[in-house]
């Protein structure tokens, strides 16, 4: 018997983002001369070489981890 994959990619989460956060996000990621082009590779990367499914997992996974971390950083600033 064969179990169907888990999509991690629809239905309902635990983690919600508003608008001001995806925006700073998207400012990070393609708008920010230091950052973006880093974002942008990385991007790039994992679309190439990960399913939607993979990519889903590596963003929760990467979330949880934020949530987790310690935010007193200099590199967050």
């Amino acid at each position: 018997m064969s179990l169907k994959p888990i999509d991690l990619t629809g239905g309902k989460s635990v983690y919600c983002f508003n608008e001001s956060q995806i925006a700073s996000a998207y400012q990070l990621a393609f708008e920010q001369k230091d950052t973006a082009p880093k974002i942008q590779a990385e991007l790039d990367r994992l679309e190439q070489d990960f399913t939607r499914n993979e990519r889903a997992a590596l963003a929760f996974v990467m979330i949880d981890r934020l949530l987790k971390a310690p935010t007193d950083t200099a590199a967050d600033t």
